[in-house]
């Protein structure tokens, strides 16, 4: 070997020990001051799931909206055939108008009832009048014949004349009590036929409720995952059409270990860093603290982690943050979560909040 070579091996080695050193060193004490009192988690970025589904049995006419489309609130994401429903619609009415007219009907009867009953009433006020004359005279016709001013055959007919005539009262008491009765069974037929017509018009507001509810409806702005059924297909009650993402309820889930959630609390400031986009911090806050330990799952920490109690942990992303950006937003993002032991110290450089 000559002595260039030699020297040249000499400068190598003092090259590779002097790297040595820097990385030894830079571990040391080259850290950034920054990172202490900061934790961090792996995690996801997830959005609550809505799914849109059928109330009642029916065949999909239409579908308004593709896979990945944004939706408003209260938008017009689906159409169910209402063809039998018009159909039940159109029965339920002409039972309604039935039991209108029944109830019409039964007021008619009760006003002729009524009637019946005055004019039973007033009957028997006469035959009560009758009897008392008949008592009256019988009365008179007695003591004349005591006296032998009159025959006898005079005082008994007059005697007969009132047996009669209470008997003439007892039956006009009696259709009296039957006026009565029937008019107490025309007012018990128009409560019938009231009852008659509520059911009736609550089964045209339930049909027409169902009617309304063919037209399937976003509860919330968010962007449609996938549809689940096609147009001409029939779904049972509860089958489902389409699943939802609810953009404006986005969070990431992590864990971290129990000696760091004991000085985490809800509300407390999280700086989001996901993979797809390394050069962007997106602000959230702690929305949930798991109330029991549990082991990290296998696709968040390491075997050596797992051996520890971890808690889940719930980054929630502002409302108003994602409506401003609702165009960007994705679900299923991996990235790292940071939180902050200390309150009062400030977040370094490399995790002030920079959304675009």
């Amino acid at each position: 070997m000559t002595p260039r070579q030699k020297k040249w091996l000499r400068m190598l080695a003092a090259a590779l020990i002097l790297i040595v050193l820097g990385i030894v060193a830079w571990q040391q004490f080259g850290r950034d001051e920054g990172d202490q009192g900061l934790v961090s988690g792996n995690g996801r970025i997830e959005a609550v799931e809505i799914d849109i589904a059928a109330k009642t049995p029916g065949r999909v006419k239409d579908i308004l909206v593709r896979e990945g489309e944004l939706v408003r609130a209260g938008q017009v994401v689906a159409v169910l055939d209402t063809e039998v429903l018009e159909a039940q619609l159109r029965q339920a009415q002409a039972q309604l108008k039935q039991a209108e007219s029944a109830v019409e009907t039964a007021r008619s009867r009760l006003v002729q009832r009524e009637s019946e009953k005055t004019a039973a009433r007033a009957l028997v006020w006469q035959r009560e009048a009758e009897l008392e004359v008949a008592r009256k005279r019988a009365l008179r016709s007695s003591t004349l014949a005591s006296e032998g001013a009159t025959s006898q055959q005079e005082a008994d007919d007059d005697q007969a004349r009132v047996q009669s005539a209470e008997a003439t009262v007892s039956a006009a008491r009696a259709q009296l009590a039957a006026a009565e009765a029937a008019v107490a069974t025309g007012l018990s037929e128009i409560s019938g036929s009231r009852s008659a017509v509520d059911a009736a018009r609550a089964t045209v507001e339930r049909i027409q409720a169902d009617i309304e509810d063919s037209s399937l409806k976003s509860p919330r702005e968010g962007r449609v995952q996938y549809r689940v059924a096609q147009p001409g297909e029939v779904l049972g009650a509860g089958g489902r059409v389409l699943s939802l993402v609810d953009l404006s309820d986005v969070y990431m889930t992590f864990f971290l270990p129990t000696a760091a959630v004991g000085q985490i609390a809800m509300g407390t400031e999280v700086r989001l860093i996901l993979d797809a986009a390394p050069n962007y911090v997106i602000p959230a806050n702690v929305s949930f603290i798991s109330d029991v330990a549990q082991f990290t799952p296998k696709t968040v920490e390491t075997a050596a982690e797992r051996q520890k109690l971890m808690f889940r942990i719930r980054a929630q992303i502002p409302p108003d943050l994602l409506r401003k950006h609702i165009t960007q937003v994705k679900t299923g993002l991996p990235g790292v979560a940071y939180i902050k032991l200390d309150r009062n110290v400030p977040w370094p450089a490399n995790l002030q909040a920079k959304v675009q």
